[in-house]
């Protein structure tokens, strides 16, 4: 029986490439698989995810309910955050609210779309699966968590061991988390989606030979110098052997600081903003090279088979991230601000694999999202011959 309503829980709609891309993918194959099903997505601006998301699944829904709940807390503190929130969904009381987590208690399942988003960094965002654990004591949905990153770990969330334990389904993108919580290791969320963004980005035929994006973001001003003064010189060095540059944004607005510090090399036409990327795809093609902070431009880029630098900002947060890549076998130079790359390198063990990572991330969503066929749609084997005959 296919569900009457399925609960998604994302980050996207900041908007950034990476979350936007992820939950794309998860629209798609519950379009594919469940046209007529009620999907929400709760997310940060569920507007704005409207407008990214629009046209994917023809019954998909936004809201923010869970989101505000955690800001509505008014405290960093997880533990309190948590009991707050539990509070709210198991009793309701705030009338901003009250409509969604009526809402979300009519669900058959909760998912945890993959991410960066459940850690120190974000305490409030512990919230979120304390309510996810409430809303099944409640009503006995499936809880889902898929392609998650809980780097750099959240101390003060106790109570995410003894919510994960309550989870249906639940798996990881690295190692690191998946040691600390006892959990599966998987795949990142953005392989349910990668082909389709390869393909896309290749159809621009772009003429851009080096890319580069780079985040002031999640890193201090030295780091953000450092990584300009990385990727100053290769863009150099592709304008003298008459090279095509580009700059492209993974979140809008805030990425153009990077463009900023290197439009002296950079022409503005060549600057490919985020809703360029979003409507048509990145600026992929064949022998091309990259430079980014940004992970999951590496990980598009990559697959498409660019060589590239990655350039790491923020300790046990970005070097694991772009390490999972890395072990995947990119073949990327990768450095930070102490010790930066000194030349963009590539190997092709990541793009060959591709596929296969593909169909096994596959395997995973279908498992939590089967299609069984209806006892009308079950076709009978026909009646043996000899039967028919007795029964004249």
């Amino acid at each position: 029986m296919k569900p009457s309503l399925v609960y998604l829980i994302s980050c996207a709609g900041h908007p950034n490439f990476g979350d936007e891309m992820i939950a794309a993918g998860w629209l798609r194959l519950l379009a594919e698989r469940y046209p007529e099903t009620d999907v929400w997505l709760d997310c940060p601006n569920p507007g704005t995810a409207e407008l990214l998301f629009e046209g994917i699944h023809p019954r998909v829904h936004f809201t923010n309910t869970l989101w505000r709940l955690c800001w509505d807390a008014h405290t960093q503190r997880s533990g309190d955050i948590a009991g707050y929130v539990s509070g709210k969904v198991r009793n309701f009381g705030s009338p901003f609210v009250d409509l969604g987590i009526e809402k979300l208690r009519q669900a058959d399942s909760l998912h945890l779309l993959g991410g960066g988003y459940l850690n120190a960094i974000w305490p409030a965002n512990a919230g979120l699966i304390a309510a996810m654990a409430t809303a099944q004591e409640l009503t006995g949905c499936k809880l889902f968590g898929t392609g998650l990153s809980l780097v750099p770990f959240n101390e003060d969330a106790a109570h995410f061991e003894n919510a994960f334990e309550k989870f249906d389904y639940v798996s990881v993108r690295d190692a690191p988390s998946a040691e600390r919580y006892g959990i599966r290791q998987g795949l990142d969320d953005a392989f349910l989606s990668i082909e389709h963004e390869v393909e896309r980005g290749l159809a621009r035929n772009d003429d851009a030979d080096l890319v580069v994006c780079l985040q002031p973001d999640q890193t201090t001003p030295e780091e953000f110098e450092a990584a300009v003064q990385t990727a100053r010189p290769v863009v150099q060095a592709a304008l003298e052997a008459g090279q095509v540059v580009k700059y492209v944004e993974g979140i809008p607005g805030t990425d153009h600081a990077g463009f900023d510090a290197l439009k002296d090399l950079i022409p503005v036409e060549n600057f490919i903003p985020f809703s360029s990327v979003w409507k048509d795809g990145l600026p992929l093609r064949e022998n091309q090279t990259w430079v980014t902070t940004r992970f999951h431009l590496h990980f598009a880029a990559a697959a498409a088979g660019a060589h590239g630098m990655a350039i790491g900002v923020k300790e046990n947060y970005y070097d694991i991230k772009h390490g999972t890549l890395l072990e995947l076998g990119t073949g990327w130079a990768y450095g930070t601000h102490t010790s930066p790359p000194e030349e963009p390198m590539g190997g092709t063990a990541f793009r060959n694999g591709l596929r296969a990572r593909v169909a096994e991330k596959r395997v995973e969503a279908e498992r939590l999202y089967p299609v069984v066929a209806a006892p009308e749609e079950i076709q009978q084997e026909p009646k043996p011959r000899w039967l028919e005959r007795l029964r004249r």
